[in-house]
């Protein structure tokens, strides 16, 4: 049966110090569902933990290369999913630079210290690779998240004709760690800060996997369906 919504991320390893990292920080395991007791962050009560990072949760911990999207007419998850393990036998894995916690906008993110070009690549590849299974945006969603305000007409372009603001010049490769900080007091901000960088895991990550999520109805948190590893040669 084809979920509510898809969405193409990168997400580590399940097994690996960088998943249990963010399923532990986010408070959720995106492969199985299941909450997962967040740490304790001195400085900030555990209920300010779990509304701060109630959005991301919903999520999982990834960093987006196709942002969610509904089958167009026609299309099938299992054609989805064949094209995307297509995809990966043609490309290989990036080794992603060391990260930093940053504020971007209003939430806080871990961010390449420096940009890999490979990386804003292969996310432009995948927006324009599977455009032809996403359903157009309906009226009242575009109207409604230009309600929102903030866009640049560049977005506002990539918007209507993509589905997502926030690709190709728009796009920078990030894993989110919070939702809104606006009113969240800064000495909480603080300690998040801090705290993330503390807990960061001391190996490597590489990009290494294109992860098909699913999102099973309207509001429901996406799970992990399959990661298809990066086995080819770059194109």
């Amino acid at each position: 049966m084809s979920a509510y919504r898809y969405a193409l991320y990168f997400a580590p390893r399940t097994s690996s110090g960088w998943w249990r990292f963010g399923a532990g920080w986010l408070g959720r395991d995106a492969a199985t569902g299941e909450r997962v007791e967040q740490p304790p962050i001195a400085g900030l009560p555990q209920e300010a933990l779990q509304a701060l990072t109630a959005e991301p949760r919903q999520y999982g911990f990834h960093a987006t290369l196709k942002a969610p999207f509904a089958l167009r007419e026609g299309a099938t998850r299992t054609a989805l999913a064949d094209a995307v393990a297509r995809f990966c036998r043609a490309r290989q894995s990036i080794p992603l630079p060391p990260f930093e916690v940053t504020r971007l906008a209003d939430f806080l993110a871990l961010v390449p210290a420096t940009r890999e070009g490979r990386v804003n690549e292969l996310a432009a590849d995948c927006v324009r690779e599977f455009e032809g299974f996403r359903a157009p945006l309906a009226p009242a969603e575009l109207d409604r998240r230009r309600r929102m305000g903030g866009l640049s007409p560049r977005q506002d372009r990539y918007l209507e004709e993509w589905g997502y603001p926030y690709v190709f010049a728009e796009y920078r490769f990030h894993l989110t760690l919070t939702g809104s900080l606006e009113e969240a007091p800064p000495h909480q901000v603080t300690a998040l800060i801090a705290a993330a960088r503390d807990a960061l895991p001391a190996t490597p990550l590489r990009l290494d996997a294109l992860c098909l999520f699913e999102q099973p109805g309207p509001g429901a948190p996406f799970r992990l369906a399959k990661r298809f590893l990066l086995r080819g040669t770059r194109r």
